[in-house]
């Protein structure tokens, strides 16, 4: 069995975030044994745009849409998580803490 390189295991847990949440960059690292490797987490969603990666769910760590350059739009990231009734202001997420959805708290450790 081929071992998974680090991007597909980010957009493994990516995927299982449950619509209406987010989490950050920091959480996914965190829950992959990579705790400091945050930004890779970044890049592996700057990547995921051709895959079925939910990449508008993931933010910083006090939920900034850092990444939504990197979506078609201006506005689009904001859009797709406004559509799923998270409020976004001034490209911050309103109640940030209410929609965190935390990997390491909410799934096995499969790592």
């Amino acid at each position: 069995m081929e071992e998974k390189n680090f991007f597909d295991k980010v957009y493994e847990v990516a995927q299982q975030i449950p619509y209406g949440r987010v989490t950050s960059y920091g959480a996914i690292a965190k829950y992959l044994g990579a705790a400091r490797s945050a930004r890779m987490v970044g890049w592996a969603m700057n990547n995921s745009l051709t895959k079925d990666v939910p990449a508008h769910r993931v933010v910083n760590r006090v939920g900034l849409l850092t990444g939504k350059q990197h979506f078609d739009g201006t506005n689009l990231m904001q859009q797709l998580l406004e559509n799923e009734g998270i409020q976004v202001e001034n490209n911050q997420i309103i109640d940030f803490q209410k929609h965190f959805w935390d990997p390491g708290k909410e799934l096995e450790s499969f790592y």
